[in-house]
């Protein structure tokens, strides 16, 4: 039976094509916990402060004034997302979801010591069936999940049934930079040196596994095309940091309403 793959330190190397990815991911996030938080704020040059932050400006935008009272975090991963959402907006309870334990563990931790750690609350959970009831959230989020999602139709499926009719969805993933020779750059340093750095903390597998990943996800205009194939009638797709994030963002709303 296929499996993963194993770099040469004998860190795990999910393959796509295995019919064992979805598990194969898990074992990955696992691999990596202890040290994901910090070796993201390390490859990404410290961008990852800012786009977090930024996502959730472009959602204020996107959606108005409208009460977010339940949200829920995907792939929550250590958790900074999610305690952002919550000091975001005072008035929400926000839940967590992931489905690595060990990650899962880490953001409760981290929850702890946070002023809003009584509103956030945790739940392991995958993104492919989802345990709440139908209309359970006025706003879903997620950040780096995507590319990781073995059927992201199905999963964006899931996101809109348990997202109530007016509310929101924000995605916040790596992309492909907008401008062809900035591209290059960037694929000169997330190809080679990302995984490089990787390597120097025991953990080539995963850091080869990141370039991969990105080149499974749909273009901008692709994604925003899954968006309404998953049921979201009004999408937005807005680049941050000359498009190696993007910011997706979709409403729940009426069949009729158009896309921006």
């Amino acid at each position: 039976m296929a499996s993963s793959r194993t770099a040469a330190d004998g860190s795990p190397y999910p393959d796509r094509s295995a019919p064992t990815f979805e598990r194969d991911v898990r074992a990955m996030f696992t691999h990596i916990a202890q040290r994901y938080e910090w070796f993201d704020h390390v490859a990404s040059l410290g961008n990852d402060y800012l786009w977090r932050p930024r996502a959730l400006w472009d959602l204020d935008r996107f959606r108005g004034r409208a009460p977010v009272r339940r949200a829920l975090d995907l792939g929550c991963g250590t958790g900074e997302l999610a305690r952002l959402v919550a000091r975001h907006y005072p008035g929400a309870r926000v839940l967590a979801a992931d489905f690595t334990a060990v990650m899962l563990a880490k953001a409760q931790a981290a929850g702890r010591t946070s002023p809003d750690r009584g509103r956030v609350g945790f739940v392991r959970a995958t993104a492919m069936q989802l345990p709440f009831a139908d209309a359970s959230f006025d706003l879903v989020t997620n950040a780096f999940l995507a590319r990781n999602l073995a059927d992201l139709p199905t999963a964006l499926r899931e996101m809109r049934r348990i997202t109530r009719p007016g509310g929101t969805l924000l995605t916040l993933e790596i992309t492909e930079p907008v401008a062809p020779t900035f591209a290059r750059l960037f694929h000169a340093y997330f190809d080679r040196v990302v995984p490089w750095l990787g390597a120097a903390v025991h953990s080539a597998g995963p850091y080869r596994y990141l370039p991969e990943s990105l080149r499974s996800l749909p273009s901008r205009p692709a994604f925003r095309s899954a968006l309404s194939g998953a049921g979201f009638s009004r999408t937005a797709a807005i680049p941050q940091s000359l498009g190696i994030v993007t910011t997706f963002l979709a409403e729940a709303g009426a069949p009729s309403a158009q896309s921006r």
